[in-house]
């Protein structure tokens, strides 16, 4: 490629940011970051979602501001200014919540304002936007925000539907009359130690489907 020639938006490479958080590089089962919200927040499907939309909206925007800003931020100040960025893309995003999703805001509670803190993202800053351009440190923040946000959605799906029999508080289960047949809720789904479980299941079916991510002894 001549200098004159400007690499595709959506090249392999780029391409590749995107899909790579989604499954080898995955933050929670992969990299075991992330975990507490997957434990916190995963008991009905709706906030998972939330939170998930939240992260990929922070972390993209993030990652596009300190990519902008890498040429002129003092190396000794810079865990400094990325947290600056993150607080008030944080509390820009909260606003919203509070506006536009109340109800949703009240059940994330704290853990809309715990995203300032969030090892993936404070990760994929220093990492990745520190030394890439916009683009590209766009790309991986929004996918690996992305593969951040698929767990949390899947482990909130199994624990509303199995806990609680609902789906986005949609009764499900009383719908297609399991409980005609005898099923229970299994309180034990909306209990956090059930979380873990549910990830570490997840972890086993990826690593059985994926050779490349079992580690070698």
């Amino acid at each position: 490629m001549s200098k004159s020639e400007k690499e595709p938006l959506f090249s392999a490479k780029n391409i590749k940011l995107l899909s790579t958080p989604l499954n080898d590089e995955n933050p929670i089962t992969v990299q075991v970051l992330g975990i507490c919200s997957a434990l916190a927040v995963t008991v009905m499907l709706e906030p998972a979602v939330v939170l998930a939309v939240a992260v990929v909206a922070v972390m993209g925007s993030a990652n596009v501001i300190i990519s902008l800003l890498r040429k002129t931020i003092p190396p000794r100040i810079r865990i400094i200014v990325q947290l600056v960025v993150i607080a008030s893309l944080v509390i820009l995003v909260d606003q919203v919540l509070k506006a536009f999703f109340y109800d949703v805001s009240r059940q994330l509670s704290v853990f809309v304002g715990l995203i300032i803190t969030n090892c993936i993202i404070m990760g994929r800053l220093e990492a990745f936007a520190l030394g890439n351009k916009t683009w590209p440190s766009f790309l991986d923040g929004v996918g690996n925000a992305a593969g951040y946000g698929w767990i949390l959605i899947v482990v909130a799906f199994f624990r509303e539907l199995l806990g609680s029999g609902t789906l986005w508080g949609y009764p499900v289960i009383e719908t297609l009359g399991f409980y005609n047949l005898g099923y229970e809720n299994n309180g034990f789904m909306i209990l956090p130690p059930m979380a873990l479980i549910t990830v570490g299941v997840i972890i086993w079916v990826q690593r059985a489907r994926n050779r490349k991510l079992i580690e070698s002894n």
